[in-house]
């Protein structure tokens, strides 16, 4: 009985595992990207809404705490000094909004003293955030 060993197979490369590498990767890209899109806001406890909803065009986040302290981007801003300071941000944009991140204790005063100064700086797409129910 003649058994013959120099068999030669052809390599080739298997199709089931690099699949499975390619979803892998693509599903971690695609959740790395929407952790980091959203918020750009300093952490407030936000009124609840059953139809908010994010608008992903606009460009500064402004953020009023409690106590009265506004950030614009994590950059902290006096109440007279917001509206230059969101002048200069916004210079050369189309089309620029802002996306309003207040507190739920806020007083309402306050809040229109920080949309009043938004609205002298020019800017008229404001959106009032708030956190789903």
């Amino acid at each position: 009985m003649k058994l013959n060993l120099d068999i030669q197979r052809k390599a080739r490369i298997e199709m089931l595992p690099l699949i499975d590498i390619v979803f892998l990767l693509l599903v971690f890209f695609i959740y790395a990207m929407l952790s980091m899109a959203v918020h750009r806001g300093l952490p407030v406890v936000l009124p609840a809404s059953s139809t908010a909803k994010i608008d992903k065009h606009l460009v500064l986040s402004v953020t009023v705490k409690t106590d009265g302290t506004i950030y614009v981007d994590k950059k902290q801003v006096t109440l007279k000094d917001l509206a230059g300071f969101l002048e200069t941000k916004t210079k050369g944009s189309k089309k620029p909004g802002v996306l309003l991140f207040a507190d739920r204790n806020l007083s309402y005063q306050k809040l229109f003293r920080v949309l009043d100064q938004i609205r002298s700086a020019g800017l008229s797409r404001i959106s009032l955030q708030a956190e789903a129910d």
